[in-house]
């Protein structure tokens, strides 16, 4: 079976062609892929949507009845398609994928800081100006605190990894050590 990501791909960059070319916007758009897939995601829904009695306009009609925003008729067909392929559930990936489009058209990346302790303001606009001269592009960040990695920080951007933290270098020295 294939994997989820090559079968979201493909609705993602569908759906990004079309918030490119809508008077919303990008940001408009990926506030309501967010919160569809916010709803996808919930057992709740992900039940009732599998439900066998529901033809595919109540499924439509379920789903769309989850969500707060309004919905725009290119929003209600693009539930429908994924409703009539079986693809409703993949929402959360669709939106990761999506999300990921967007950065790169905006030439931005999301950053995931993990840090043993609390950073201050400054001590993360220091580490974002140095991982926006390493990749190239605007960062947003989004950090956390994990006491797990004991000190220094880990950061991911996008699928490349920067693990400073004190728990992978003694990670690294059992590995070496067992070898």
């Amino acid at each position: 079976m294939a994997e989820l990501s090559t079968i979201a791909r493909p609705y993602a960059e569908a759906l990004f062609g079309v918030a490119r070319a809508d008077s919303a916007g990008l940001a408009a758009w990926a506030e309501l892929v967010a919160e569809m897939a916010q709803a996808a995601a919930h057992p709740d829904v992900r039940s009732a949507i599998a439900d066998p009695k529901l033809d595919n306009a109540q499924r439509v009609e379920l789903f769309t009845a989850t969500l707060k925003s309004e919905l725009s008729p290119a929003a209600r067909n693009f539930i429908k398609l994924l409703v009539d392929n079986q693809r409703l559930l993949l929402l959360p990936e669709i939106a990761s994928q999506f999300l990921w489009l967007k950065n790169r058209h905006e030439g931005s990346a999301d950053a995931e800081i993990a840090s043993a302790f609390p950073l201050t303001d400054a001590q993360v606009a220091d580490l974002v100006a140095g991982l926006e001269k390493k990749f190239g592009v605007k960062i947003k960040p989004i950090v956390r605190v994990d006491a797990s990695l004991i000190g220094g920080v880990r950061v991911s951007v996008g699928d490349q990894v920067l693990d400073t933290s004190v728990r992978a270098q003694l990670d690294r020295m059992r590995d070496a050590l067992v070898a």
